[in-house]
């Protein structure tokens, strides 16, 4: 059996890991999040959630991968063979489903990071967008995929091959070279373009509006969910991504020290991306004689429409545009080298097949699949696909993820293995393990469990209200059920096939 890649530094594990937690959502979703549920009142939720089940899911991923040295399937297999599938079905639908979709936006943001030169999308941003360049059909036009759209097509092309490139290097001399470049690179862009928008005239007004505190929503259910959610959704958590790239460290790393860098740099940069997101809007509210609910949105929205049409009013700003959309570039590049790595090392575990053959078929697959979403339906195919995989599939491998570690495999071990690279002794020792890790373990038996929980039951209360968005009930249930299943089943298919790699007792 070949020798498991490593790192090469412990900073390159923080880096491709905080690289991964940092993606689109924390420059489009995060700030809207929070404006809708509170303001700065957002806040005490969003940092509670990610105390209970942000870090402490975060602290088992890494110390499950760790201390197995493993893939998340071949992890799983190791607390019990009976939950090989549960490995498998995560690093399957993340990397067959949502990287799918995923690197198409990626490629929305190569094309708008040129049209931004000469900004392209004129008076009309919303119709550019949606008429022009996705040429979207209308929501009841889900089977009606129309051809392919071939400028994103060629885009998306581009950030395949890019996402081999680098995967097929490997982790030290690909992933951990790159994530060196990119997130330096990431840091310096969202520094400027924040420091840039908060001297713009107005931005104090959006900036007003997205942290004032409305603390009537403190007591709202929904928005203690929404805070489960973004954390659970923004930190890679369930993916199989953060046990796959902590197996690759030193034995000697210290798995709680990584844990809160990784956790904090993360909410720390989608809490301060929020500032220069609410600085724009409140300049386009001002240029306009607008409210800022008049201009702001989310998503797709805020990316793709919203910030387009700041652009066009700012000084400079086929420049600022061009600085923006590259931002997102980088962001999804690093996200998604992520989720190619988390199955290419599930493969590696099992199979013992050459490493560079699986990231070049995978890619290829990949595009393949991609090119689904770059149609004239392809708008309404990512919009069902993301729902149904992020509401129901990551939200599942959670909760059954944290039943599993936190009740049959009885954190006891892990809890051990994180305690030995601490370098404590005595009294300091004591504290730390009746305290800190007792809480850890409560978090993952308990909260994480019935928090996540309430997010799935809330979530499928409103889906059998009324079909999501409105989609025909045919697109919902093949695209949307269809699609989790799918893998589902591929997944038990994949853990039910003979380990001819590393052994597993």
């Amino acid at each position: 059996m070949a020798q498991r890649s490593k790192w090469g530094t412990n900073l390159g594990f923080l880096l491709a890991a905080i690289g991964s937690a940092v993606g689109l959502g924390n420059i489009w979703r995060f700030p809207y999040v929070a404006y809708e549920n509170g303001g700065g009142a957002f806040l005490i939720p969003y940092f509670v959630a990610l105390f209970t089940a942000g870090i402490p899911i975060l602290m088992l991923e890494f110390a499950l991968g760790h201390h197995r040295e493993a893939s998340a399937p071949m992890a799983f297999r190791h607390i019990d063979p009976k939950w090989e599938w549960l490995g498998w079905w995560a690093v399957t639908f993340v990397m067959f489903g949502i990287s799918l979709y995923y690197i198409v936006i990626v490629g929305w943001c190569a094309n708008y990071m040129l049209f931004s030169l000469k900004l392209s999308w004129g008076d009309d941003p919303n119709a550019f967008f949606f008429d022009q360049f996705l040429a979207a059909s209308d929501v009841d036009g889900v089977w009606r995929l129309g051809g392919i759209r071939w400028p994103i097509a060629a885009a998306v092309a581009i950030i395949w091959f890019i996402n081999w490139l680098i995967t097929y290097g490997g982790v030290q001399k690909g992933i951990e070279r790159a994530v060196k470049v990119m997130m330096p690179m990431l840091l310096v862009i969202t520094a400027s373009i924040i420091i840039w928008a908060l001297f713009l005239p107005g931005a104090a007004k959006g900036v007003k509006h997205y942290v004032t505190p409305d603390l009537a929503k403190i007591t709202d259910l929904r928005v203690w969910i929404a805070a489960y959610g973004q954390i659970f959704f923004s930190l890679s958590l369930g993916f199989g991504i953060m046990i796959a790239y902590s197996s690759y460290l030193s034995r000697d790393a210290n798995i709680f020290r990584n844990s809160l860098i990784v956790g904090f740099s993360n909410s720390c940069y989608e809490v301060c991306a929020g500032f220069g997101v609410f600085s724009i809007l409140g300049y386009m509210a001002t240029r306009q004689n607008q409210e800022i609910q008049d201009v702001v949105s989310s998503g797709i929205g805020l990316a793709f429409v919203a910030y387009p049409k700041a652009i066009s009013l700012l000084p400079h700003g086929h420049l600022f545009g061009f600085l923006f959309f590259l931002l997102l570039i980088i962001a999804g590049i690093s996200s998604t080298i992520s989720i190619i790595e988390a199955f290419t090392s599930a493969v590696l575990d099992k199979f013992a097949v050459p490493r560079k053959a699986v990231i070049t078929v995978m890619c290829i697959v990949g595009f393949c699949g991609s090119l689904l979403f770059t149609t004239h339906a392809g708008i309404l195919w990512l919009d069902i696909v993301d729902h149904f995989l992020n509401q129901y599939g990551l939200i599942t491998v959670g909760i059954v993820e944290a039943l599993v570690v936190g009740w049959l495999y009885r954190t006891d071990k892990l809890k051990a293995h994180i305690v030995s690279n601490l370098g404590l002794s005595g009294a300091r020792h004591k504290v730390f393990d009746y305290v800190v890790l007792q809480l850890w373990m409560y978090c993952i038996r308990f909260i994480t469990p019935v928090a996540l929980g309430i997010a799935i039951i809330h979530s499928l209360i409103q889906e059998f209200a009324e079909p999501y968005a409105g989609y025909p009930i045919s697109g919902v249930i093949i695209l949307g059920v269809g699609w989790l299943l799918v893998t589902h089943v591929f997944a038990f298919g994949l853990s039910g096939l003979p380990w001819r790699g590393a052994p597993v007792e």
